[in-house]
């Protein structure tokens, strides 16, 4: 769920307290949980049910304090202590989303190991004692690229997403015969921890399609799925979003006194679960950072204990975008997500606590009688020494070696490239080129997605994006024979929700024109950065960066440690634009307009000796690459 400005905080609590009192409510939320645990109840029965106005797990009253966490944006060796922290601060229940396109990256091609491991993730917060609320999709929002879709969906030009069109089902069928299996074994009944599933995400506010929910629905239960059901949905738009006999929760946005009546009138006596209560909202690049109002934070979340509500906090811990696994957001103007998904959370992106984090530590042990165990020890950070990167090959000394560009006579976006198993490609940079003859007007009309930068052989020209859709080309430039055209498309991520996600294609999405008339004949290559990319596709052809090469290139250094590789931050202070690879790994974008000015890097991620740092610069590089302790997402926000 996306928050781009800060609520007032005025969540018309008064009005769900009445609304609780109509009932004969119990208001007082002390009651004893402290044995409503998964070690705790062997001998299970009925699992998670509403009773009046209250929840209930195997008949005794149940009050859901949950926080999200996404396993996804964790390194796989923090997990457990990202759980146990969630634990200590006196909450009962971990959420978590599953991303469709992080499993399922091409069709039919599917990934559960390693940090895609959620099975061992949801019995790891098993293990320390906490229940768990699944939303397996299909749709997620989460802030993520096509709201965790994936983009091989858009290969077909009708496709109409979160709908019952039959090439999106066709596909959520076979995702979900490959996931749901995996999930029922997980459940209450089980001996799981699971005990609630989300059907879909914020339909209500999308709603193109009446049968699409009871389709997820009917899709969840006949695989299996036994547990409550809920649907979460913006304030105004619980009616659209409700399914019969499945409990419709709240998420903090656009909520009114007419809220609670609205609940009231679709499911009548019912608990009232905040399912997305957030501190802050995510950071686009160019804008200023979001600051937490702790006071106003604590003072909502008593209000919502008075009144008995339960609560899901989003995010307990966001963590990292790593990679290209951030989307964008639109208001005005497209918002391009920046990599650290800090979200003003309890725990900090390298999973320390936060003063809130104690307030809140603090607050459920004097009103749950909630213990408090002692702090678990910080996790050592490091600054390392400055790295300088001593080779680097530009990107033009790289294209020969590539594989055989695709030709076309017009442009053709990243989805539909017959790349990737005939998948297309996904994320990164795509690069087209074509012989121009003369000098002119260069127009987009809206048709790079999502910043292209334009260049005549390896001449820079200027940049095209969503804001600027026109440059010129100089005549002096056309100086000689058939001068290259060179755009270079980097998609910075497509957007997390919306009504125009099925338009979410990359690259170029259609024609580009010079002087009014299109351009033709072009030859497009595939640069999507992953690791295989990194580690095959490149050559071997370092040269010594004996000065500042200006354009897009890669750049070469070794960082070096000890036995006992830390937690570090990178500050990339000098260079413009671009992404950062450790060890073939993708750390994420880094960009100078801010606000985020360093990028988290995991210790587990670094080994003892030598540690290869590759960076992708767009323009102009630094001297050195810089380590810190201290993590700087903006002038408003210190995170240590």
């Amino acid at each position: 769920m996306t928050f781009l400005l800060r609520p007032v905080g005025i969540l018309y609590l008064s009005s769900g307290l009445l609304v609780i009192a109509q009932f004969g409510g119990d208001v007082s939320p002390r009651m004893n949980q402290v044995f409503l645990t998964p070690s705790h109840m062997v001998n299970r029965n009925v699992g998670l049910k509403v009773e009046g106005s209250s929840f209930t797990l195997d008949g005794s009253p149940f009050l859901i304090i949950a926080g999200t966490i996404h396993y996804f944006r964790v390194p796989r060796e923090y997990w457990r202590d990202r759980l146990l922290k969630l634990k200590a601060c006196g909450f009962n229940t971990l959420t978590t989303h599953i991303p469709w396109n992080l499993h399922e990256p091409r069709k039919g091609w599917f990934y559960f190991t390693a940090n895609l491991d959620f099975m061992t993730f949801i019995a790891m917060a098993s293990e320390v004692g906490l229940w768990v609320i699944l939303c397996p999709g299909p749709y997620i929002g989460s802030d993520l690229d096509l709201g965790g879709l994936p983009s091989w969906l858009l290969r077909d030009p009708k496709m109409k997403l979160r709908t019952t069109y039959r090439g999106f089902t066709k596909a959520v069928n076979l995702y979900f015969d490959k996931i749901i299996p995996k999930i029922v074994q997980l459940q209450y009944g089980k001996g799981g921890p699971i005990i609630a599933l989300q059907v879909e995400n914020e339909y209500g506010s999308y709603h193109q399609d009446r049968r699409y929910m009871s389709y997820i629905k009917k899709a969840l239960i006949t695989r299996g799925i036994k547990v409550f059901l809920m649907t979460a949905d913006n304030g105004d738009e619980l009616k659209r979003g409700h399914l019969k006999r499945v409990l419709s929760t709240v998420h903090m946005k656009h909520i009114k006194k007419e809220t609670y009546d609205t609940l009231l009138s679709i499911q009548g006596r019912s608990p009232i679960l905040m399912m997305v209560y957030t501190a802050s909202s995510l950071d686009g690049w160019g804008t200023s950072p979001h600051s937490v109002d702790s006071h106003l934070l604590m003072r909502d979340v008593r209000e919502m204990f008075n009144a008995s509500f339960s609560l899901n906090f989003y995010m307990f811990h966001g963590g990292t975008n790593f990679g290209f696994m951030g989307g964008s957001a639109s208001l005005d103007h497209y918002l391009p997500m920046i990599t650290s998904y800090d979200y003003g959370a309890l725990l900090t992106e390298n999973g320390e606590h936060t003063p809130e984090y104690l307030a809140y530590q603090e607050f459920f042990s004097s009103s749950l009688g909630i213990p408090k165990p002692p702090h678990r020890d910080s996790i050592p950070m490091a600054i390392y020494k400055s790295v300088v990167t001593t080779y680097y090959m530009s990107l033009w000394d790289v294209m020969p070696y590539l594989e055989e560009p695709i030709s076309s006579v017009k442009p053709i976006c990243m989805e539909k490239l017959s790349v990737n198993q005939g998948n297309g490609q996904s994320s990164g940079y795509i690069l087209y080129e074509t012989v121009v003859t003369t000098s002119g007007l260069l127009t987009t009309k809206g048709h790079v997605q999502d910043r292209g930068q334009v260049f005549l052989d390896e001449e820079f020209l200027g940049v095209l994006d969503h804001s600027t859709s026109q440059l010129t080309i100089p005549r002096k430039m056309v100086y000689q024979n058939n001068p290259t055209l060179r755009i270079l498309v980097e998609n910075q991520g497509r957007l997390a929700y919306g009504q125009d996600i099925n338009k979410e294609r990359k690259g170029l999405i259609g024609d580009i024109y010079l002087n009014n008339f299109p351009l033709r004949k072009f030859k497009i290559y595939s640069l999507d950065m992953k690791t295989q990319f990194l580690q095959r596709d490149l050559p071997n052809i370092w040269k010594p960066a004996l000065f500042k090469h200006r354009g897009p290139a890669f750049f070469l250094g070794i960082l070096r440690m000890g036995n006992y590789p830390r937690d570090t931050f990178i500050k990339m202070e000098g260079w413009t634009k671009g992404v950062i690879f450790i060890n073939g790994r993708n750390l994420g974008r880094y960009w100078n307009i801010g606000p985020q000015e360093t990028l988290y890097l995991p210790g587990p991620w670094l080994h003892p000796g030598s540690n290869e740092i590759i960076v992708f610069e767009e323009f102009k590089p630094g001297l050195e690459i810089h380590f810190t302790n201290i993590s700087h997402l903006g002038w408003y926000r210190w995170r240590s």
